[in-house]
């Protein structure tokens, strides 16, 4: 039996030109997107800016600081820690996307993920496997040899992973003090990861600041890397991004003075309540010439002294060379703090 719709032929959808506003046509697509048939794609429009790897970042000098004064720390905590000689120093320090960091993280390795308390966000140390078993050999009295290690892909101990959080430990402990003048922090080591899948603490395409520290410790020794995503310093970039360590603490005396003597000069409306007395509005339409308002208040009694709605303070009601005139009965500064 045939097909009742062998002969049926949907129309050609209609095309469009670009400066059309129903439809795109085929042009008008691969121009934005780029054209995907292609063997080797070409990265034009808006999947070119997404993908792009040109990084524009805000440079934060006082983290350059901070780092500068954790490797002095860190080598003596180190040092103290393994009691052996120890050299620390910074690699780099770059701007990278999270998804493209999480994805040259050499395996098997491990990431702590650390929490900023006050900062309500999260960071990232990578160590990798050269640091890993050169610091679990110092500290279980491991021969001093300069041979390369063997990795040979196990995953792990609770034992190996406890000694490497005592180091990423200390190296936070230090970060924190280094970074405490500028700013008061709080940095706690979560937990630690094996896999980058359970280390994401941004989206991939969140930028990060990344900073290289090398460890060497008598021929042996690795790398570490602490991530601090951009939305993770949010809150105090601009202290970061300070060039010197007094910017912080400096004031502008000039516009402090100006501003000072602007706000003496200012003319305030001040209002003094003689009573206040709660009526419908009924009552109020009946009001009447000659009518009048109690308002339960007696001529010494202290009456509300208000600046934009705002009770300043009280004052008696009296008269000085033919003016109405007040005076006060309580301290303003007592009255608002009140």
């Amino acid at each position: 039996m045939s097909d009742d719709f062998d002969d049926f032929a949907l129309p050609d959808p209609p095309v469009m030109a670009m400066g059309s506003d129903a439809t795109f046509d085929q042009a008008g697509i691969d121009a934005l997107f780029g054209d995907l048939s292609a063997p080797t794609p070409t990265k034009v429009g808006v999947k070119a800016v997404i993908e792009s790897n040109v990084i524009s970042h805000e440079r934060l000098p006082m983290l350059e600081v901070v780092y500068d004064r954790m490797v002095r720390t860190f080598a003596t905590s180190m040092r103290n820690l393994t009691s052996d000689a120890i050299d620390v120093s910074l690699e780099e320090i770059s701007t990278i996307r999270f998804g493209d960091f999480m994805s040259r993280v050499m395996l098997p390795a491990m990431i702590g993920v650390f929490r900023v308390e006050e900062w309500e966000n999260y960071g990232l140390i990578s160590v990798d496997s050269g640091l890993i078993y050169a610091v679990v050999d110092a500290l279980l009295g491991g021969r001093r040899s300069a041979a390369p290690l063997v990795i040979d892909g196990r995953g792990f101990t609770s034992i190996e992973t406890g000694l490497v959080a005592r180091m990423l430990e200390l190296a936070l402990s230090d970060m924190s003090a280094a970074m405490m003048p500028i700013t008061p922090n709080t940095m706690k080591l979560e937990r630690i990861e094996t896999s980058p899948r359970f280390a994401a603490i941004a989206t991939p395409t969140n930028i990060c600041a990344v900073a290289t520290f090398r460890v060497d410790m008598e021929g042996r020794g690795g790398k570490f890397s602490v991530l601090l995503p951009y939305a993770t310093i949010e809150p105090v970039r601009h202290q970061l991004g300070q060039r010197f360590m007094g910017e912080k603490f400096a004031g502008d005396n000039v516009w402090e003075a100006h501003m000072a003597s602007e706000i003496r000069n200012t003319q305030v409306m001040v209002d003094v309540v003689m009573g206040e007395e709660l009526l419908t509005l009924q009552q109020i339409s009946e009001f009447k010439v000659g009518d009048t308002v109690t308002l339960h208040q007696s001529p010494n009694d202290a009456l509300k002294l208000q600046c934009g709605g705002v009770t300043l303070g009280r004052a008696h009601i009296g008269q000085r060379r033919n003016n109405i005139a007040i005076r006060l009965v309580a301290d303003l500064a007592k009255e608002i703090r009140a």
